[in-house]
């Protein structure tokens, strides 16, 4: 993008004494753009206009034990608890990272699955760290290439409530051809339990009913996955 002298001359940084000029993450952002700067660094540009706002960017971080993929799981009431953390700044947090989270969710282009592995590496990202539980539906076409992904519904650290007609209404909508279900364990076991397998004959059979095959109920964590294809158990 291209600025005339008048525009740079109207662009101000917050200055922040912990940094040079220099360094500022807003002075490095506008100069240089986003490849060279640290997950601090960005934090700190989202913190901006916070007193010190690298300072409580890089506190922040480090509560999350450093880990950016950790930080994202953190939701609106944990950060407005975070001492010197402003409520409209904790609001800018979590709606950066939802915004992040649906645009790995959102497919440039129809993406064709294959197979279980195909599920997983698109859903590790979006909810294998979360710290609750969540319910998806892929919707594919006749070549089980993806029409849509959508969440049916989120809940807490061992369950979530998964309405059969809703999941049903949304298949017709958008003409699924087959359907796969997705939903994540936050508690890393990969095995289903007699809740999951319940729900996944329940949903097939009322796939059928409708002509809408079910491909497969993949269960996510954040070191691997089940499949209830692989394992045979969609009967």
């Amino acid at each position: 993008m291209k600025h005339t002298d008048n525009q740079a001359t109207k662009y101000k940084h917050d200055t922040d004494s912990t940094w040079c000029v220099q360094d500022q993450p807003s002075h490095k952002l506008y100069e240089q753009g986003t490849q060279g700067m640290t997950d601090t660094e960005l934090l700190a540009v989202l913190l901006n206009g916070m007193p010190h706002a690298t300072v409580r960017a890089r506190t922040l971080f480090e509560k999350a034990n450093n880990d950016l993929s950790f930080l994202s799981t953190f939701d609106l009431n944990r950060l407005v608890n975070i001492e010197g953390l402003t409520a409209r700044k904790a609001e800018t947090l979590v709606a950066a990272f939802a915004l992040g989270q649906r645009l790995q969710a959102t497919p440039t282009d129809k993406v064709s699955v294959t197979s279980s592995e195909t599920v997983y590496n698109l859903f590790k990202p979006m909810i294998a760290d979360l710290q609750h539980e969540e319910f998806w539906i892929i919707c594919l076409n006749r070549a089980n290439k993806i029409i849509s992904k959508t969440k049916i519904s989120q809940g807490g650290l061992s369950g979530t409530v998964i309405d059969t007609r809703i999941i049903m209404k949304k298949a017709l909508d958008c003409l699924s051809s087959s359907i796969i279900y997705v939903h994540n364990h936050p508690s890393g076991n990969t095995q289903p339990s007699d809740a999951d397998i319940k729900i996944t004959e329940k949903l097939i059979k009322s796939g059928d009913m409708l002509e809408i095959k079910t491909l497969d109920h993949v269960i996510v964590t954040n070191g691997s996955y089940f499949s209830f294809a692989d394992e045979g158990l969609l009967k």
